[in-house]
């Protein structure tokens, strides 16, 4: 999916404080490294700026940007452009530039599950029954989640409906679902009095990762003595996030003075209900691991549902050589 599309309804209000630079006034770290968020500041980004109120990253020698996102932000393009370092992206977005042969890379993953599913009334237990209703989807949506959504439940175009703004559609019709992620939009329905249940994708084998971390490879090249620290301090701060966020949080609501302390909340109680940085692999591998048996079957689907060209080189994609080498458990 699109990152720009994320989460617009929580968040949107909130673009200029959200995209703002990072850069507290304390002395300056000897290395410089710009790293873009894929949206403003929140929760599910919350070990980064973690890291950074804690001063992980300064104990590692790297004085950290981290760069505002938004939904008018490519972060690709800036990446390619030379104007990031690293990135928050998303495994699709990653296949679909290496099949254009961009010169990019994955080198670590936040969490071990994709937080996408779909919102329905309490009633619904399975996506599948959902067919022939109305199913309010992103934009985005329609070159990531939908073709799988189509092929593993039978879903036909003529289902789609546009997600409104702060989820009215789904709200004036209980008998749809609504796309979303697990830490967001059922907040919303929550503060609505609205009962759902969440249809998370992963449960229904939906392969992809949440978050990856994505570099430039000519930056991974020239730059072999950062990457490892860099990844050792994001994953301490994401071990230090989930077990308590509040110097994270603070400087989460200073950058996005509208994001407010239930829904940070809710946030960081629905990643550690569902294990979100710890599940799978990361039990026995640590913090931000990848596999090239998960990035294998993301490719597979991709191709399967038309996502992805059967001769593109999916091993460029990605690469475990650094995040094996930094193991933070539980």
């Amino acid at each position: 999916m699109s990152l720009s599309t994320r989460r617009s309804f929580v968040s949107l209000a909130s673009a200029a404080a959200g995209a703002a630079v990072l850069r507290p006034g304390r002395a300056r770290a000897a290395t410089k490294l710009r790293f873009q968020m894929s949206w403003f500041a929140e929760a599910e980004l919350g070990g980064f700026y973690q890291a950074k109120a804690t001063g992980l990253y300064d104990k590692a020698g790297l004085d950290v940007d981290l760069l505002g996102g938004g939904p008018q932000v490519n972060g690709v393009q800036l990446l390619v452009g030379d104007q990031a370092d690293m990135l928050i992206g998303y495994d699709i977005q990653v296949f679909n530039a290496i099949e254009r042969n961009l010169p990019i890379r994955a080198i670590a993953a936040t969490f071990q599950v994709d937080l996408q599913g779909l919102l329905a009334r309490p009633n619904i237990t399975t996506p599948a029954e959902l067919k022939g209703r109305k199913i309010y989807i992103s934009g985005s949506g329609n070159t990531t989640y939908w073709p799988w959504l189509r092929q593993k439940f039978g879903f036909t175009d003529d289902m789609i409906g546009v997600k409104g703004v702060n989820l009215q559609t789904f709200f004036a019709d209980p008998t749809s679902a609504v796309a979303g992620y697990l830490t967001a939009e059922p907040f919303v329905a929550q503060k609505n009095n609205v009962p759902i249940r969440f249809l998370q994708f992963s449960d229904w084998g939906w392969p992809t990762y949440t978050n990856p971390i994505i570099a430039n490879t000519a930056y991974l090249a020239a730059n072999q003595d950062r990457i490892r620290p860099f990844l050792q301090a994001s994953m301490e701060g994401w071990k230090s996030y989930l077990a308590d966020p509040a110097p994270g949080n603070a400087l989460i609501k200073e950058l996005n003075p509208r994001m407010e302390d239930d829904q940070l909340a809710y946030s960081v109680d629905r990643l550690k209900a569902i294990n979100a940085a710890y599940s799978g692999d990361a039990a026995t591998r640590g913090l931000g691991c990848m596999t090239e048996t998960r990035w294998r079957a993301t490719r597979d689907m991709m191709v399967s549902t038309g996502l992805l060209k059967e001769s593109a080189d999916w091993t460029k994609a990605f690469t475990t050589e650094y995040i094996d080498d930094v193991k933070v458990m539980k």
